[in-house]
């Protein structure tokens, strides 16, 4: 009956078996540690997602790119005329279509019209005055006449009584004698009177035509003034109203377009009315490739507002000489204006959008292509990384011709390898610091 109770478990065992226990655990955990730390190590930066591409053969595009405005090749400028104190009374508005023939620009004619039937009156009134002075010149010319007469009818008398000397006494003969001096003189003063009044009254009339060719000449360029009122459109084509740069818009800002109420200047430009049938490129070259571009280049144009369609041109004319423009900040810019005509159309297409060209200066078919940015430098050579796996290579490269985006690769690639975009040891570092 006093069996000894025998312990289920020895004295020690359980803290023995604690310990291994957390013994086992302990170097499961670092072997995982080292694992993972291994593997890290082992993976390197593949573990970072680093953007790649794919070595590919393509056509490779030397290029000159620069914005432009689109304008028509045969736009015409409907301006203000050489009229005094215009003012638009009516316009018609941007973007509607206009026929040959119709008024775009109507001015105020009331002035005019009043200038018309002040300078109409001028000319009758001077007319009645030149026939007034005929009139009395011919009344006076037939005083004249019967004046000359009366003196001559005198003289002769005179003479005939003077003829009488023999017959008569001889102071009675004297008398007579001076009878026809006077009449003589009387006759001379008639001849003298006569010459003054053709000269004054020649003097007269000359006078009034001249008025009369004066105020002829004022109605005919008032009547002048009144047919320039209104603007029509010579060609078929939309309306296009220009900038009124005399009118006071936000400092900073285009001017705003002509107006209804405005006052126009004489040869502002009002309108334009465009021919859509030939459009091109108008462009501002950069001095530093004026050099690289030559007239009969291909440019590849696209519109802003026209973003699914790349229209051809070709580079047509370039500017001989710099224009210099002036910047807000006290700084100039010099540019080459330059126009590249649009080889199709679109009747999307509007005078003042504007549009990206790139001037093609060398096509290359069928080269190695691959992004300018997949190129490194490594030990002073360019080089790329070539994905191997889930790793790396570094491998140099000899490249060619190389633009914005693209560059050609002559050896040490082949079509369909995997390149990265960007230093993989980099983007592992970037990857840490987050």
């Amino acid at each position: 009956m006093s069996k000894d109770i025998k312990p289920k478990k020895r004295i020690g065992q359980g803290k023995v078996s604690r310990r291994k226990k957390i013994i086992v655990w302990a170097s499961i955990v670092a072997v995982a540690g080292a694992g993972a730390y291994l593997a890290s190590r082992g993976r390197g930066e593949t573990k970072v997602e680093v953007p790649v591409t794919r070595v590919r053969v393509g056509e490779f595009i030397d290029s000159v790119r620069t914005r432009g405005e689109i304008k028509s090749s045969n736009s015409v400028i409907l301006s203000a005329p050489q009229v005094p104190d215009l003012q638009i009374v009516s316009l018609m508005p941007s973007g509607q279509r206009v026929r040959k023939g119709e008024i775009v620009v109507e001015f105020d004619a009331a002035q005019q019209e009043q200038n018309l039937l002040q300078y109409a009156t001028s000319v009758r009134t001077v007319d009645s005055e030149i026939v007034q002075t005929r009139a009395s010149h011919k009344i006076v010319n037939e005083q004249d006449a019967m004046n000359l007469m009366t003196a001559g009818y005198n003289l002769e008398r005179a003479k005939l009584e003077a003829s009488k000397a023999e017959v008569i006494s001889e102071i009675e003969g004297a008398k007579n004698r001076i009878n026809v001096t006077i009449s003589e003189g009387e006759l001379g003063q008639v001849k003298t009177a006569l010459k003054a009044h053709d000269t004054s009254q020649e003097a007269d009339l000359e006078r009034l035509q001249q008025r009369k060719d004066k105020t002829v000449r004022d109605l005919e360029r008032a009547k002048g003034y009144l047919s320039r009122m209104v603007v029509r459109s010579p060609i078929d084509g939309i309306v296009n109203i220009l900038p009124n740069f005399r009118s006071a818009g936000s400092w900073g800002s285009k001017p705003p377009p002509f107006k209804e109420g405005d006052t126009a200047w004489t040869g502002a430009g009002i309108a334009e009315i465009p021919d859509l049938s030939q459009m091109r490129l108008e462009l501002n070259l950069e001095e530093v490739d004026r050099g690289r571009l030559q007239i009969g280049q291909p440019v590849r144009v696209r519109v802003d507002a026209i973003p699914d369609k790349e229209f051809g041109a070709d580079l047509d004319w370039i500017s001989p000489i710099a224009f210099l423009q002036f910047r807000m900040t006290g700084t100039s810019e010099k540019s080459f204006p330059a126009r590249a005509t649009l080889q199709q159309l679109d009747d999307r297409l509007r005078p003042g959008m504007s549009g990206t060209a790139d001037v093609i200066i060398e096509r290359l078919p069928s080269v190695l292509l691959i992004p300018a940015r997949a190129s490194f430098m490594h030990n002073g050579k360019p080089a790329v990384y070539v994905q191997k796996g889930q790793n790396f290579q570094v491998r140099n490269i000899e490249v060619g011709k190389r633009n914005d985006v693209d560059l050609v690769v002559l050896d040490g690639l082949k079509e369909g390898e995997i390149v990265a975009l960007e230093d993989p040891a980099e983007a592992a570092k970037r990857a840490k610091q987050l």
